[in-house]
């Protein structure tokens, strides 16, 4: 998880994977202010177009993370629990919204095979 260092203003001009003396707020991976900052770094900050990448690449990273966890824990390389609180509690939310998801794709195709 990352830790970020903020000025007067409250933007981010620091960051770092450890807690330093000097940049000891924690921030979430996926915080939009750290995208922006992460932006900027890269020189992408006035460019729309590589935000939008930026971002089409998250979501599909996102899903590759997920089904690597899985296989992870379905080959018994990992316990689920071997993960921290948050990232659990992510997975579940993810996992069930990805139930429902299904579950309602059904019930579109059972209603249209009914009449």
């Amino acid at each position: 998880m990352p830790y970020v260092k903020r000025d007067s203003t409250g933007s981010i001009t620091a960051i770092s994977t450890e807690k330093t003396p000097t940049i000891a707020e924690w921030i979430e991976l996926d915080a939009p202010e750290l995208k922006q900052y992460l932006l900027r770094l890269a020189g992408g900050g006035h460019r729309p177009e590589l935000a939008n990448a930026l971002e089409a690449s998250d979501h599909a990273l996102i899903r590759v993370v997920d089904d690597l966890v899985n296989v992870l824990i379905e080959k018994n390389l990992m316990r689920f629990t071997d993960l921290p609180d948050a990232a659990q509690k992510k997975l579940l939310e993810r996992q069930s919204l990805r139930q429902s998801l299904t579950a309602l794709k059904l019930l579109g195709d059972d209603d249209q095979g009914l009449i």
